[in-house]
C-alpha cells in the first residue's frame, strides 16, 4: 500500500523538520529573557523539562556564542550582547526603526544632542537606533547596548505607560541594583517615579545613570495604542541646562515622538497630547 503523502498547509510547520535540540536552546533563551537567571541548573532543568546535563551543555554553548553571559554578581545568566545584536539587526527591518532613524538624525542635529530609540526586553532596554550630532562630545551608548530599565529614562518612560500591575509583576521578587545614588531600588519607589514620569509625559534624568550626563525621554506608541518604545536625547548636563533650553528640548523631543508614533499607526484620542513639556530631575 502506497504511503500517504502528508499535506502541510500554508503557514504551518512540518513537524518532521523541527529540530528538538534547537527548540530546547530557544526555550532556554526565552526562560532567561523572562528574568530567570538559572542560578540553580537543577531547578531550571526541571521547570524546562530538559535533562540537567543537556541544560549545562546548552548554557556553555550559548555562552560561547555570546547569546547569554554571566550576571555581574556571578550568580546565573542574562541575555548577552550576541542576542542584543541579533535583536537590533532584526528590528532594523521593522517599521519603528526605519521610521525613527531619520527623525532621530534630524533631532540630534537640531538640538546638538545624541538621540536614541530603545525597546523593552524583559527588564532591560535595548538601544536599537543611535544618532549623534556633528559635535565632539556625544553619547557613548551604542546600538545593541542593554541598560536596566529601572535605571534609564527610556526604560522609565516605557514602564510609565504600561499597566501598573504589569510593572509590579515584572519586578516582583527582583533585586534592583543601583547604578548611581539616584537609582530607585524598590518597587514602591519605582512605581512612584514612573507615575511622576507619566504625569509629566517625559522622563528627565540628571546624572541618574551617568554623572555629568543629562537626558530626557518620551514614549512612542504603536497602532494598538500600546507603548512600543521610547526615544531620548542626551548630552553633558550643561547642554540641557536652563528653563528656556529645557522647553526647547521638550518641545522638539515630544514632536519627534509624536511623528514616529503617527507614522507607525498611532492615533491619539481627540483632544489629548502624547507627551508633556515640563521638566523634573
Amino acid at each position: 500500500m502506497a504511503r500517504k503523502k502528508k499535506i502541510v498547509r500554508k503557514g504551518e510547520v512540518d513537524a518532521r523538520y523541527v529540530v528538538p535540540p534547537v527548540q530546547r536552546a530557544l526555550r532556554l533563551l526565552r526562560y532567561i529573557a523572562d528574568g530567570n537567571a538559572v542560578e540553580s541548573p537543577s531547578r531550571a532543568a526541571k521547570e524546562l523539562s530538559i535533562n540537567r546535563t543537556t541544560l549545562v551543555r546548552l548554557l556553555a554553548t550559548l555562552s560561547a556564542e555570546r547569546m547569554i553571559e554571566r550576571r555581574h554578581d556571578g550568580e546565573g545568566y542574562r541575555l548577552g550582547i550576541g542576542m542584543a545584536t541579533l535583536t537590533a539587526r532584526a528590528l532594523f527591518s521593522a517599521d519603528i526603526v526605519q521610521v525613527a532613524d531619520p527623525i532621530l538624525a534630524d533631532l540630534a542635529n537640531q538640538l546638538g544632542l545624541s538621540s536614541h530609540l530603545g525597546i523593552l526586553e524583559g527588564r532591560d532596554v535595548i538601544y536599537v537606533v543611535r544618532r549623534v550630532p556633528n559635535l565632539h562630545l556625544v553619547s557613548n551608548v551604542r546600538i545593541g547596548s542593554r541598560l536596566p530599565a529601572h535605571a534609564s529614562n527610556i526604560g522609565r518612560v516605557i514602564l510609565a505607560h504600561m499597566p501598573r500591575d504589569s510593572v509590579a509583576e515584572l519586578y516582583a521578587r527582583v533585586t534592583m541594583e543601583p547604578v548611581t545614588d539616584k537609582t530607585v531600588t524598590t518597587i514602591d519607589d519605582l512605581l512612584r517615579q514612573i507615575a511622576r514620569d507619566r504625569d509629566l509625559g517625559l522622563a528627565w534624568s540628571d546624572s541618574n545613570f551617568e554623572r555629568g550626563i543629562s537626558s530626557v525621554a518620551a514614549p512612542v506608541f504603536d497602532h494598538t495604542g500600546n507603548v512600543a518604545g521610547g526615544i531620548n536625547v542626551s548630552g553633558a548636563t550643561g547642554a540641557l541646562d536652563g528653563a528656556g533650553r529645557r522647553k526647547e528640548i521638550s518641545s522638539a523631543l515630544s514632536a519627534a515622538a509624536q511623528e514616529i508614533s503617527r507614522r507607525i499607526g498611532y492615533s491619539p484620542p481627540t483632544g489629548t497630547a502624547l507627551t508633556g513639556g515640563r521638566s523634573s530631575s
